[in-house]
């Protein structure tokens, strides 16, 4: 809602504007909906209008024009985000949101990744500072019909708890510690780092 981001099929240009954000995992974002499955009560899974969780500072927000045709997304949903952060390791999500002429906006799917594992799960591999690096989140899965008037957006931030473990952003194991590391964080977008998110779009 606070978020004024776009989402756009049209390349970006040379200059590297980058979203930054603060990341405090003692102030995560708390999970609401999504495709939950065996947490107990901790989460209620589903779809729920996401306008109030869009207020936060730590949460990027990037929405299309609304829709001239209805458009249906049937399949996997692959996102690169290019990334940098002043800490060793944090995590980066991404939410898939259709929103309603009305503002509306109800979330379809959700990924995360953990920095340190970009290059793949059976090695850490920390970050460092001022360094850009590329993460290929795990795709999302989800078949919706986007009607016209509605929009395509997505979330991005560094938390969805308790949906997914909060990163202490320490480069430690996190379940054996207890004080959190604030991280700032940003997604860059340009020619040289396209971060982008790949819908497959099916044709009636």
């Amino acid at each position: 809602m606070y978020g004024d981001g776009t989402l756009s099929t049209q390349k970006p240009g040379r200059e590297d504007n980058a979203d930054r954000y603060v990341y405090d995992p003692m102030n995560a974002v708390p999970s609401y909906g999504g495709n939950v499955c065996c947490t107990g009560d901790a989460i209620q899974g589903g779809s729920f209008d996401q306008r109030v969780m869009e207020t936060r500072n730590d949460i990027l927000v990037y929405t299309t024009e609304p829709l001239a045709e209805g458009v249906e997304i049937s399949g996997f949903i692959e996102t690169t985000l290019y990334v940098s952060s002043d800490v060793k390791d944090t995590d980066f999500t991404v939410k898939l949101i259709d929103v309603y002429p009305d503002g509306r906006a109800y979330n379809l799917d959700e990924t995360i990744l953990r920095a340190r594992y970009r290059e793949g799960f059976d090695k850490e591999v920390f970050m460092q500072e001022g360094e850009v690096y590329k993460l290929d989140l795990s795709a999302m899965s989800t078949s919706n019909y986007f009607a016209a008037g509605h929009s395509i957006r997505i979330e991005v931030s560094s938390s969805n708890f308790p949906r997914f473990t909060r990163n202490l952003n320490t480069g430690g194991n996190n379940w054996d510690e207890t004080e959190g590391v604030v991280a700032n964080n940003a997604i860059h977008h340009s020619n040289q780092y396209p971060s982008q998110i790949r819908l497959p779009i099916r044709k009636p």
